[in-house]
């Protein structure tokens, strides 16, 4: 009777845990969050993200500082004097008053401004970018995210199902000792797989909650009921080669350091236009107002205005402008290094993507298979132990292959997923438009062109 209930037991455990593991990847309620629900989320509430965006805006403001060199300054002065001197026996005072406003205008200074305003450019370019480059990897992270949640859940409803089927195992081999028909060794092993199962459980848990609060982190949200997810297949290059040339072609990486040689480049033009003479013009008006008492001879107003320019020769300077160059010339220098390194690391992220994506989805393959087989050979060790041709031991020995397997299983499913987000990711397609995000896609441009050729103002596009 005992064993009959083991037996009962065994197959209902089966059922459940095969139904875990057909479901943990498979639709649910209406209700549930999908993939690409929780990658919106991430793209709208992300933090990182949010704080990449404000650096984007920080950038903008360089052109606008770099354009101010081919404006005038204005300025308006001021000032108050008093005076009183004292000569045998009488005292003389002087009150004087002064303001005026200066214009100042650069007419020309070795093409530094223009050269200043198109190295500003670049870095927008390249900010850009940086932006999508920073977006692609929330994203992927978010994925990623998404898929432990998933996974470790099921890890952990696994977990409990074995040790539910332990502690049966357990229970029954107290009975049969009971009845004479096991040995306190029985006994001990199934004492000790239950005991290690509790701690197996304990730790499965702990990294469910631990992937949930990862999960919050990065979409900003808590993991409720998450749908299944399917790899990106239909979004996949057909084959290495061709990713690799979508890679070296757009990804944003790269074509953010590109950008970067350019503004090195202007940078170094910049500084060569130091060494060159420097014109500008400047006109003012003032107003003068001066008393002196008791003698008011040479009191009164006066007005004065001026106009000239300047013109600057430079002819050393210590060595300094010169050293300003060379140093620009060498960041010119690394910079294009720089693109090579990020064409190599590319290439080795879509590389390494590529192969994990194939690996993981041979892996299922071979996992269900191998699920399948565990499962049939511990329901034949169970019927022969029953039957006296296999111990409790062999029992534990099967149900724990079995246990393993659907791990592996649960761990291959989510590879496959993340493998396939990694490839988007690596070559630089991993975007709101090509996921098909239903958000407001931020627009960095916006925000270029309102700060851009800004005179005045001090308040930001939005207000603050």
């Amino acid at each position: 009777m005992n064993e009959g209930r083991v037996v009962s037991f065994f197959r209902k455990s089966l059922f459940a845990v095969a139904l875990v593991s057909a479901t943990a990847l498979s639709p649910l309620s209406a209700s549930a969050e999908t993939i690409l629900g929780a990658l919106a989320k991430a793209y709208e509430n992300n933090s990182q993200l949010n704080s990449a965006r404000a650096g984007a805006r920080v950038t903008d403001e360089g052109v606008a500082i770099a354009k101010s060199g081919w404006r005038p300054t204005i300025a308006g002065n001021a000032g108050v004097d008093y005076s009183a001197t004292r000569r045998a026996g009488s005292t003389t005072n002087l009150s004087s008053a002064s303001f005026g406003v200066t214009i100042n205008q650069t007419l020309f200074d070795g093409f530094q401004t223009k050269n200043n305003v198109a190295a500003a450019e670049a870095n927008v370019r390249a900010s850009f970018e940086s932006l999508r480059n920073t977006e692609q990897n929330i994203l992927f992270t978010a994925a990623q995210a998404y898929m432990n949640v998933i996974h470790d859940r099921q890890v952990a409803a696994l977990t409990e199902r074995n040790l539910q089927f332990l502690t049966e195992q357990a229970r029954a081999a107290r009975s049969r000792f009971d009845v004479g028909e096991g040995t306190r060794t029985d006994v001990a092993q199934a004492d000790a797989s239950r005991s290690a199962a509790v701690a197996q459980l304990s730790a499965a848990r702990a990294q469910a909650l631990s992937s949930a609060a990862i999960y919050r982190q990065i979409v900003g949200d808590e993991p409720k009921s998450l749908k299944s997810a399917s790899p990106l297949g239909k979004l996949l290059p057909k084959n290495l080669d061709g990713a690799l040339g979508v890679a070296q072609g757009q990804h944003p990486a790269i074509l953010a350091t590109q950008h970067l040689v350019d503004a090195a480049g202007f940078s170094v033009k910049s500084a060569e236009g130091a060494l060159l003479p420097q014109l500008s013009a400047s006109a003012g008006i003032s107003q003068a107002y001066r008393n002196t008492s008791p003698d008011a001879a040479a009191d009164g107003n006066s007005t004065s205005a001026s106009i000239g320019a300047t013109l600057t020769v430079p002819i050393y300077s210590g060595g300094r402008t010169p050293a300003i160059v060379r140093q620009n010339k060498e960041s010119l220098g690394q910079a294009r290094i720089q693109v090579d390194v990020s064409r190599d690391q590319v290439r080795a992220a879509v590389v390494a993507a590529w192969t994990q994506y194939q690996a993981a989805g041979e892996g299922v393959s071979a996992n269900r298979a191998m699920v399948a087989a565990a499962q049939l050979a511990l329901n034949g060790v169970i019927e022969e132990r029953n039957v006296g041709q296999r111990t409790t031991l062999d029992v534990l020995n099967a149900q724990a292959d079995v246990i393993t397997a659907q791990i592996n299983l649960a761990s291959s499913e989510r590879d496959v997923v993340v493998a396939s987000y990694g490839i988007l990711q690596a070559t630089g397609a991993l975007s709101v438009d090509r996921l098909g995000l239903k958000v407001v896609k931020y627009n960095p441009e916006e925000h270029y062109n309102a700060v851009k050729d800004k005179w005045t103002g001090l308040r930001t596009p939005d207000g603050r």
